[in-house]
């Protein structure tokens, strides 16, 4: 039965309202709903200023590897802006070149590129760390590491670099079936899911190494695969392949050209400032092909 209407000219009941505990609380939650996002991004964001004893701290974090990265970070920029003191931890970075997290590697290397001409980075044995480093398992590792090598006017990593401008090959690291893949066209970040392998009840996730964008599919959902067979390929970042051809601009040898022309194509894939590097990567390379 509906309730009866309010006859005209009764007033209605009094709303009831909050009482200064409920609003109190209602303000509290409003107020963490906002800081929390805030205290994540703060705690992650590896711009974040660290002190000294906070840097020293999280280098040897070893139970927070991004910890790690954010003092690399941080030391990143102290030796970009040539601060004398950042290095005291030189050692550390020379000491990190063999971290077992790849991501912490990565980063490792990409800094000590930061300072090729100091007397402490010469003590710290950079250079030859870097070189061992052009044997890392990870490309991308490798990759960093050739192109810190460049800023020591080392052209050894040279095929490393060139590798960076390749698509990464991704084959099935078991048999198995595929019980799931992403899409041809998709952004893919580094570690990214290419594909889910199923076997013996088991899932498995095929992970990308590199970040780029999924190129084409070799192995389709259903579709039972033998351990080494390809799966996919994934087209490099265009800030990766930028970096690459600007390295290849100072060490690329006319073998590279190949690798270097098919980022001068006028694509919606290729930036512009990706092609105009490429561009003048190829003529860089083609001079100093007809002084030799």
């Amino acid at each position: 039965m509906s309730p009866e209407p309010t006859p005209a000219g009764t007033p209605a009941p009094p709303r009831r309202r909050m009482t200064t505990g409920q609003r109190l609380l209602f303000l509290l939650v409003g107020w963490l709903i906002v800081l929390m996002p805030f205290l994540f991004w703060w705690n992650t964001w590896f711009g974040r200023r660290l002190t000294d004893q906070q840097l020293q701290e999280y280098l040897h974090d070893d139970k927070k590897p991004r910890h790690i990265q954010h003092a690399l970070v941080q030391l990143g920029d102290r030796m970009a802006n040539h601060d004398a003191d950042a290095a005291r931890w030189y050692p550390d970075l020379a000491r990190l070149s063999t971290y077992r997290v790849e991501e912490v590697r990565n980063t490792d290397a990409w800094v000590m590129g930061q300072d090729a001409t100091s007397k402490p980075a010469s003590e710290a044995g950079f250079h030859q760390t870097l070189l061992k480093m052009l044997n890392d398992p990870s490309v991308l590792v490798r990759g960093n590491a050739a192109l810190s090598l460049v800023r020591f006017g080392d052209p050894v990593g040279r095929p490393q670099i060139v590798a960076l401008l390749m698509p990464a090959a991704i084959t099935a690291p078991q048999s198995g079936k595929i019980v799931d893949t992403s899409s041809a066209g998709t952004p893919i970040h580094q570690n990214g899911v290419v594909a889910k392998l199923q076997d013996a009840g088991q899932t498995l996730e095929v992970r990308s190494p590199i970040g780029g964008r999924l190129l084409n599919l070799d192995a389709h959902t259903g579709q039972t695969v033998a351990a080494g067979d390809p799966i996919a390929s994934v087209a490099p970042a265009s800030e990766q392949a930028w970096e690459a051809l600007r390295a290849l601009y100072l060490v690329g040898q006319s073998p590279d050209l190949p690798a270097v022309q098919p980022y001068e194509r006028d694509l919606p894939d290729i930036p512009d400032h990706v092609r105009q590097q490429a561009v003048l990567t190829e003529k860089a390379i083609r001079q100093r092909a007809s002084t030799h």
